[in-house]
């Protein structure tokens, strides 16, 4: 009897372990079985909306399931990062993340929350250069008539950025710091509400994305000068960048990826990977982005990972060379 009890619990300890061991192969397998969240940490109609519901819709297409684009502005991005840092890591909540994510950790004084320990890395999804947009009032076709311009108004020339700390407003201050010109900053809660003062003449300027600047130059509404990469952009090949216009090593680029909440299965995050690569290598959305200025972002989850771990370096370096502070 008891060796019979001692079989059949063993037997039964078995059987248990190899469904536990099961289950994740399993839950990856039935992933996703309802709508997965992606949210957006800005208002709708910047370029990280952009690629969101772009991305959004052939995730759709890809794994039968919704993909629902969530707006969550505020704080700089911090706000919609950290409603998916605290999320259940289960798959079903994703945020874009973006240069203004591996800005934040140097620039605000307090976060609530630790891009490296809370939140894991699934794709790389673009990478875009910033343009120098003005308003066509603006006495200014080129860098130099700019700064000439700049300089003259002696800091009462505004720009405009889409928030405290994002890359259009450090962009700027990089810009000022390798100048020597003085600006105003008039922050916004995204780049879309920013590029409407700026088309509509209540701010001078602003760097922008591409992604999201450009309609409103080929609309006529703005005037782009010069592109922040350090290359020129393919998709306006006429543009300058601001280093061939006289500030030699100006560099500045903006980039977008999904971040799941740490802990997410990797039977979860590399398929993620797998799906939004594949869709970025799809002839429509390569010639969507690259219309407008937007390189895809590929490779693999380690390969992002060191991506953000690069940038996170970079920008703690430029914030303290600029000096600003979030409280």
């Amino acid at each position: 009897m008891n060796r019979f009890r001692r079989t059949l619990l063993k037997g039964a300890g078995m059987t248990a372990g190899m469904l536990a061991g099961a289950q994740p192969f399993a839950f990856a397998q039935s992933y996703p079985s309802k709508p997965v969240r992606i949210v957006v940490p800005y208002p709708p109609g910047g370029p990280t909306d952009i690629v969101a519901r772009l991305a959004g819709s052939k995730l759709e297409e890809r794994f039968k399931q919704p993909f629902v684009i969530d707006n969550k502005p505020g704080a700089g991005g911090n706000l919609g990062a950290e409603m998916v840092a605290r999320a259940a890591p289960d798959g079903y909540s994703l945020v874009v993340g973006t240069t203004a994510h591996a800005i934040n950790p140097s620039i605000f004084k307090q976060m609530s929350y630790d891009l490296l320990r809370d939140l894991a890395p699934v794709a790389l999804l673009t990478r875009v250069p910033l343009v120098l947009v003005v308003h066509p009032a603006v006495p200014a076709r080129t860098v130099e008539e700019f700064i000439a311009h700049a300089r003259k108004s002696d800091g009462a020339l505004a720009y405009a950025s889409s928030g405290n700390g994002q890359s259009t407003h450090l962009a700027a201050e990089l810009f000022k710091s390798m100048t020597g010109v003085k600006m105003t900053h008039v922050p916004y809660k995204g780049s879309a509400p920013a590029l409407v003062d700026v088309a509509g003449g209540q701010v001078a300027a602003m760097f922008d994305t591409m992604l999201s600047a450009m309609p409103q130059v080929k609309a006529g509404r703005l005037r782009a000068l010069a592109v922040t990469s350090e290359r020129r952009s393919g998709a306006a090949p006429e543009l300058p960048t601001i280093a061939e216009s006289g500030v030699s090593g100006y560099e500045a680029t903006a980039w977008n990826g999904l971040l799941a909440p740490a802990g997410t299965p990797k039977d979860i995050v590399e398929p993620l990977n797998k799906a939004v690569n594949e869709l970025l290598a799809q002839p429509d959305v390569a010639q969507r982005l690259a219309a407008d200025g937007a390189e895809p972002g590929t490779g693999s989850v380690a390969e992002f990972d060191k991506f953000i771990r690069v940038e996170l370096d970079k920008w703690a370096r430029a914030v303290k060379s600029s000096g600003a502070v979030i409280n």
